[in-house]
């Protein structure tokens, strides 16, 4: 139950918290295809492999995205925010153990790209610093996940490990039960033994008197004879 309620408290600093952590966006230019593209940059620390993932999931809120290599491309890309007609999206993603950097081109139409200062920049920035905290809001959460996975694994196996030792307990018990009863069987017998030595004791006198009585009387008969 305490792990439980402390995961929670977890997940609530974490809904609470938003991931405070600044992200910075720069502009800046890319080669891709061969074609050199203004757009925007944004570095993330984290799991390269798993933000690219993230990326690629939003890009496909935008429409429909094609990629290869690390590059995505979304012909008519609906952005409100950016722009109120489609626009042509391009992006790549460098992904390594510990980050990932995004380049995004917006193209409003006609070649006329989203730079410094221009139309839709600011709603492009956003885009992706709001991309940037929901991203390493999923790796806090995972990370809090595995956390409280690792320790509720921890948690059943000391349980089970608890009715392991209650089990041997009670084992122990019943055992505990029969070396009684075998120590209460043995006082009796050793009792009965006792009781049968001292019988045999008794018979072993009577035999001896008789056998001494039926040698004096085989003596009587003999010395009739040389009479």
């Amino acid at each position: 139950m305490k792990i439980v309620l402390c995961f929670a408290f977890i997940s609530c600093l974490l809904a609470v918290t938003k991931l405070t952590f600044a992200q910075t966006v720069y502009a800046g230019e890319s080669t891709v295809d061969k074609a050199k593209l203004a757009g925007l940059y944004l570095t993330i620390q984290g799991d390269g492999k798993q933000i690219e993932k993230d990326w690629e999931t939003q890009l496909q809120t935008y429409g429909r995205t094609s990629s290869s290599r690390g590059t995505y491309r979304i012909p008519n890309a609906s952005i409100p925010a950016i722009s109120s007609e489609p626009i042509n999206v391009i992006s790549t993603v460098k992904s390594s153990r510990t980050s990932a950097t995004i380049f995004a081109s917006f193209d409003l139409g006609n070649g006329n790209l989203v730079t410094t200062g221009g139309t839709g920049y600011s709603a492009a920035e956003d885009l992706l610093k709001s991309f940037a905290d929901k991203t390493l809001y999923g790796q806090e959460v995972r990370t809090a996940q595995g956390s409280f996975d690792d320790a509720q694994k921890n948690h059943q196996k000391t349980v089970r490990n608890g009715e392991r030792l209650q089990h041997e307990i009670e084992q122990n018990a019943k055992e505990k039960d029969r070396l009684l009863k075998r120590l209460d069987d043995n006082a009796k017998e050793l009792e009965q033994l006792t009781k049968d030595i001292a019988t045999n004791k008794t018979e072993q006198e009577t035999a001896l008197t008789e056998l001494e009585s039926r040698k004096s009387n085989v003596e009587a008969v003999k010395s009739k004879k040389s009479n």
